[in-house]
């Protein structure tokens, strides 16, 4: 007999997610948490002097290259994540755009609020405060939908996440959390009270904790190892590109905030390491929010076919 929400209700994609759940009221849903995640996750930045600052002084080609390749990163994420389920990249760039929307309407609003933003002020002072105020909130707002939502059908839209998927997603989280921090002179401040001694510490406990938080710590979405895999197996296939991931978002997020200009080799490898510290943590959390991969346990969906496989035999017997 064919189990019930077989027929076309409950038919799936490729990935695995049902279909039957991207609906107009879900879409509305998604929007709302999206707004709530913009606003969690740039009112930090939103009420930060150096932000405000960077609106008028960055230069503008260097915001145009990171409005630019945020176009891209915001695709991703709405194809790994999205306010419904995407089915084709097609809907994930409509929702790409959506979250850049949310994103620049919700700076245009509090920085109004903050009286920040006034009808005298030059249009390139204007443009340029929401854009670079624009970039964080509308990743906020798609990764929004992953921490407001709480239902099933929220787990269940997730697609499964492969190696590259998880590597992506960090690339996010230390994004994130390094356009909180490199704006800040603090970085610069850090790095230039830091010996090399201190530097090399920081990068051994960047990645120490990575690994712990992703395999030790057992946050929620974290991985657990397999007993037979060998614990130097996650370290090089994920632990350490990540934080390798960390250090070039690192590098160029100084570069588009302008901290690196006049700075020679040394100092900007020493602010550089500085920020990749936020940078892992971000990294490492928002990788952890991934689903489990097949890359790091091969044999472990062998094992759960073999046993779907002796729980039908079961039952029939």
């Amino acid at each position: 007999m064919q189990n019930a929400g077989a027929g076309p209700a409950g038919s799936r994609d490729n990935s695995g997610r049902s279909k039957d759940t991207a609906t107009p009221a879900k879409f509305l849903v998604g929007i709302g948490r999206g707004v709530g995640g913009a606003l969690l996750f740039a009112l930090p930045m939103l009420m930060t002097m150096e932000m405000w600052a960077f609106g008028v002084t960055m230069d503008r080609w260097r915001l145009v290259l990171l409005l630019l390749l945020a176009l891209p990163l915001l695709i991703g994420i709405s194809h790994r994540i999205g306010f419904e389920e995407t089915f084709s990249w097609k809907v994930a760039g409509r929702d790409a755009m959506i979250a850049y929307g949310i994103g620049i309407v919700t700076s245009a609003v509090i920085l109004s609020l903050f009286k920040l933003l006034m009808g005298d002020m030059p249009a390139q002072e204007i443009t340029g405060k929401i854009a670079v105020q624009a970039i964080p909130a509308s990743i906020g707002a798609l990764l929004g939908r992953s921490q407001f939502g709480s239902g099933k059908d929220d787990a269940d839209d997730d697609p499964k996440a492969g190696y590259g998927s998880e590597l992506f997603m960090m690339a996010v989280g230390a994004l994130f959390l390094n356009l909180n921090m490199a704006p800040t002179e603090e970085m610069i401040l850090i790095s230039y009270k830091m010996t090399p001694w201190h530097a090399l510490a920081t990068i051994l406990i960047s990645i120490t904790l990575m690994h712990a938080f992703v395999y030790a710590v057992s946050f929620k979405g974290g991985h657990e190892l397999s007993s037979n895999t060998p614990w130097w197996h996650a370290l090089v296939r994920f632990t350490l590109p990540g934080y390798v991931i960390a250090l070039v978002i690192s590098l160029y997020s100084l570069w588009s905030f302008e901290r690196l200009d006049g700075a020679s080799f040394t100092p900007a490898i020493m602010a550089m390491i500085v920020l990749a510290f936020p940078g892992a943590i971000g990294a490492c959390l928002r990788g952890s929010s991934c689903e489990e991969t097949s890359w790091l346990t091969p044999h472990r969906s062998n094992q759960t076919a073999a046993r779907s496989v002796a729980a039908r035999i079961g039952s029939n017997g």
